[in-house]
């Protein structure tokens, strides 16, 4: 019952964004606190099932629902966080619906995949900073649409509908190097307590991992550095960034997906 009202206060916080987004006039229609607001409610009302399926007595039941679960479940409260002192709140026209499809998937299938419930401080604080720098990637790939998209309506010049509710371009831009910055600093992090934690970062059931999360760092990495030196911006600041995303994505759930859905 939890997991459906949690369900239901993302898509309604999904569909007050995009009421906003739509009416064309920041300010106007549904107030922008009742967004917020059903999302918070989500959160609370998510972490309650979310809970009880993630903690088992064997340790910590990290399947690939409950881990896509708990990935979503992070990327939405940082976006409403983030929500309170920037104008960031958009992206949830994306991120609510992918939550309340994650709720669904890990009340509806079961998979089984335990860590132990005695990890050591090293190697919590590993997987703390990855799921952290996935989140941030997650909102930065969402926001690098949004801001193509942006781009595309007023090199055409029809700046109308729900591109009038978004900040200005150079706003967004602006937030979207800031998400980028802030995931690439703690995927570094994220591989030196890896590398400092682990006792073999190449190992059989770790190795492609490590290598995809390596070649993402490397994507992100250049394009920081594009951006610096050459102002990189519009389209290729969104290939580079759905691209290392991609690449983080397939680092992240590659081998679940393999081992829980088709060998499993």
């Amino acid at each position: 019952m939890t997991a459906t009202l949690a369900i239901i206060a993302y898509l309604a916080t999904g569909t007050v964004i995009a009421l906003r987004l739509f009416n064309g006039r920041i300010g106007s229609g549904l107030p922008r606190s009742l967004a917020l607001g059903l999302g918070f409610l989500g959160i609370l009302l998510h972490a309650i099932p979310h809970y009880q399926n993630l903690m088992a007595t064997s340790g910590f039941n990290m399947g690939i629902f409950n881990a896509m679960s708990l990935i979503a479940w992070t990327i939405t409260l940082l976006l409403l966080i983030s929500s309170l002192t920037k104008p960031v709140e958009n992206l949830g026209i994306f991120i609510m619906p992918i939550a309340a499809i994650a709720i669904f998937l890990e009340n509806r299938y079961q998979t089984v995949h335990f860590l132990s419930g005695q990890l050591s401080s090293g190697l919590t604080i590993h997987i703390l900073v990855s799921m952290l720098a996935y989140s941030l990637f997650t909102l930065a790939s969402v926001q690098a649409v949004l801001l193509a998209i942006q781009d595309h309506h007023l090199r055409q010049r029809h700046p109308g509908g729900f591109i009038r509710a978004l900040p200005p371009l150079q706003t967004m831009e602006s937030l979207l190097f800031e998400m980028i910055a802030v995931g690439f600093v703690l995927l570094s992090l994220a591989l030196l307590s890896g590398f400092a934690f682990l006792e073999n970062m190449f190992q059989q059931q770790l190795a492609h991992k490590t290598i995809l999360s390596i070649i993402a760092w490397l994507v992100f990495g250049t394009l920081l550095w594009g951006r610096y030196r050459f102002g990189w911006r519009g389209q290729k600041a969104l290939i580079w960034t759905l691209s290392g995303f991609v690449v983080l994505m397939l680092a992240y759930f590659g081998t679940k997906v393999v081992l829980e859905l088709i060998l499993g």
